[in-house]
């Protein structure tokens, strides 16, 4: 078993990401998703998310393990095409914990 963090994965994807952004669209997915502009990495990441959610309501652990790791990576991709970093999310995040969840989307007005 691998003592790592999953967090660690995480972000080196999100390294790797970066990393390709500035690669060879035809040598690399991450470049050539990123090379057709915000929104198409936007609708990736909703096909991508369409099919967690269809695994999920299917009960399928692993096929839901596998697309929830595409929802990941698309969202990462999306977000680096809008340059929206790992590191400001995390701190999102960080700036999030510990307050109720109904409290945090009472301050938004969602």
């Amino acid at each position: 078993m691998n003592a790592e963090s999953p967090g660690a994965a995480i972000a080196r994807l999100a390294a790797t990401i970066d990393a390709r952004a500035q690669a060879d669209p035809d040598a690399s997915w991450t470049a050539r998703l990123l090379a057709k502009g915000p929104e198409k990495c936007a609708e990736k990441f909703g096909e991508e998310a369409i099919e967690a959610v269809i695994e999920a309501v299917r009960g399928d652990q692993d096929r839901l393990t596998s697309e929830a790791a595409d929802v990941l990576y698309h969202l990462l991709v999306m977000c680096a095409a809008r340059g929206v970093s790992l590191a400001g999310i995390e701190a999102e995040l960080a700036r999030r914990e510990g307050q109720s969840g109904i409290a945090e989307k009472s301050a938004r007005g969602t």
